[in-house]
């Protein structure tokens, strides 16, 4: 049964999986030149049409990456865990720990790009925040490199009139960041939602990220909450390379 199964798949498919087991096993490991298209077409006897969906497959599902004019190579960058609940514990903010420590295991996270600004919360944002029509907020947009590469674009609403003066409009926020500023605002976070979902990136993102095309991106929007989990008080909308990531979720039953 096993054997008509594979019959039954596709081609290109089981090409994608031979050449998927070859980098699991570290037969082609990371940075190694997958064979050329030329090299596929004669080992397997198929069309070039059917070489180039087998590596589509792997591009898409972050394992490989085209470099224009020399070849396709295995990613030899490794995702990141995000611990999706530890980082989030106020022991982490609320001792002057960046959330994104959590994650790191000793690799090398970097904001390259931050921009503070007064102006007009994104639909979802204004919702969610509860927003009089044209209510100004603080904007923080931030992008996160790892390793040198571009993963995360990470953009904060919070209502203008509750952060006003702190250091939240600044581009440091200082240690903690903007969670332990809002505890010292008497606004701490008690409570938090994240809501997760994916699709195929917008161009700037493409280009922010720097993804190999076919790439998709994880869209994560969470919101914070004070005052017994009443009142919303950021809502953060990330869009992260789903190449790079590995959304970690540990807790009891």
């Amino acid at each position: 049964m096993a054997t008509d199964a594979g019959r039954r798949e596709p081609k290109y498919q089981r090409i994608a999986n031979a050449l998927k087991a070859e980098i699991r096993s570290g037969a082609l490991g990371a940075g190694s030149r997958l064979p050329g298209e030329n090299d596929l077409m004669a080992h397997y006897g198929v069309a070039r049409m059917t070489v180039r969906q087998a590596l589509s497959v792997l591009q898409s599902e972050g394992l490989t990456e085209a470099r224009k004019g020399v070849g396709v190579f295995v990613r030899a960058f490794q995702p990141l865990r995000r611990s999706g609940i530890q980082r989030l514990a106020s022991e982490q903010w609320g001792s002057g720990r960046s959330v994104w420590e959590a994650d790191l295991q000793g690799r090398d996270l970097a904001v390259d790009q931050v921009e503070v600004r007064e102006g007009i919360a994104s639909e979802n944002a204004a919702r969610v925040l509860g927003l009089e029509v044209g209510e100004k907020v603080c904007i923080r947009s931030r992008r996160f490199v790892l390793d040198g590469k571009p993963v995360l674009l990470s953009t904060s609403y919070l209502p203008a009139s509750l952060v006003a003066g702190s250091a939240i409009t600044q581009p440091d926020t200082g240690p903690g960041g903007i969670y332990a500023r809002l505890a010292e605002l008497g606004h701490a976070p008690v409570h938090f939602r994240e809501e997760i979902r994916s699709r195929m990136p917008l161009p700037e993102e493409a280009s922010q990220l720097s993804l190999p095309a076919g790439t998709p991106v994880m869209l994560i929007c969470r919101t914070a909450f004070a005052e017994e989990g009443r009142r919303p008080v950021e809502v953060n909308e990330m869009v992260l390379d789903a190449a790079a990531y590995v959304l970690e979720y540990d807790f009891d039953a």
